[in-house]
């Protein structure tokens, strides 16, 4: 290769990597933290586009920060669309699934989830649990991680080494999010539509004024306003 190739290559090198460390700092931490299938596919097609540019000396400079442009302008619209209308999140984002329930572990969520037991007992073990008998509950995220509720007994520190007597252990409940009831949730707590915008109202809000809401037996119905 001729100095003028190197030149090129290392030219080429910064612009997409001052483009793409612009394109994530534009889209925000959220890009970084939650992968979601989109992000996944955009962050392969966006290294393709940069790596094979590298090395095809008729891709230009021009092209590269197009192509970067474009998907990004793709993701920016996605982020709009999921922030705007909640239902599309199922589609474009995924949805957090409950695989493990009061100790039992849901077997039909876990095969929708492609999730197989040994997977499952791995991803508890990256979280310090390495006995199903532990867990009461087990969340099985978008990103692919898992987050985990301990029994009682077994929290930390351990209520067994207190002598602390066994309570039960409830899972709060999202029943309102960026001002809509999620209807789904709801029936887990045997409420309906009407007892929920009441629940609200007795705390001087409308239900499109709640940001965020999830129930508890143990502590009520928590709020926080938009």
């Amino acid at each position: 290769m001729e100095a003028i190739d190197f030149a090129r290559i290392t030219f080429e090198t910064l612009v997409g990597f001052i483009a793409l460390y612009t394109l994530s700092k534009v889209l925000g931490k959220s890009q970084i933290t939650q992968i979601t299938p989109f992000d996944f596919i955009a962050a392969l097609v966006l290294g393709e586009l940069v790596g094979n540019a590298l090395y095809d000396p008729e891709v230009g400079v021009s092209m590269i920060l197009y192509a970067i442009a474009l998907w990004g302008i793709l993701i920016f619209i996605t982020e709009i669309i999921t922030q705007k209308y909640r239902k599309s999140r199922k589609l474009l984002e995924g949805y957090p699934s409950l695989v493990i329930r009061r100790g039992e572990i849901q077997r039909d969520v876990m095969k929708k989830s492609k999730l197989d037991i040994n997977q499952l007992m791995h991803l508890l073990r990256d979280k310090g649990v390495f006995s199903l008998q532990e867990v009461e509950y087990a969340v099985f995220e978008t990103d692919g991680s898992i987050n985990v509720l301990r029994k009682y007994i077994h929290q930390t520190p351990t209520n067994e080494v207190l002598n602390q007597a066994p309570k039960p252990v409830e899972l709060p409940i999202n029943i309102i999010s960026d001002g809509e009831i999620i209807e789904e949730n709801i029936d887990e707590i045997d409420w309906d539509i009407k007892q929920v915008k009441e629940e609200v109202k007795k705390q001087g809000l409308t239900i499109e004024e709640v940001m965020y809401a999830e129930w508890s037996k143990e502590n009520g119905l928590f709020i926080m306003p938009v």
